[in-house]
């Protein structure tokens, strides 16, 4: 199941970016997805499947966007390394 979210925005913020309302969400939904996998609220597997793209690219995103992408423990090395 899916749902769609309606947000205002004002006219000025579109031609502001150089971006169409299409543009403009595709880059909201991107935003957020990263942040959410920032703050650990969103698993990079499941913010990947949000945007329709392989989870590498969405990492290399991730990592452009300054996300830690491991917090250098076992746990962490284990689980990367098992997907491999």
């Amino acid at each position: 199941m899916q749902n769609t979210i309606e947000i205002t925005c004002p006219q000025e913020i579109l031609l502001g970016l150089r971006l169409d309302a299409d543009q403009f969400a595709d880059l909201i939904k991107e935003e957020a997805a990263v942040a959410l996998f920032r703050e650990g609220r969103l698993s990079s597997g499941m913010a990947a499947s949000w945007l329709g793209v392989p989870r590498a690219h969405f990492l290399l995103k991730a990592m452009r966007a300054g996300a830690n992408l491991l917090e250098n423990n076992e746990d962490d090395f284990l689980r990367e390394t098992s997907l491999l």
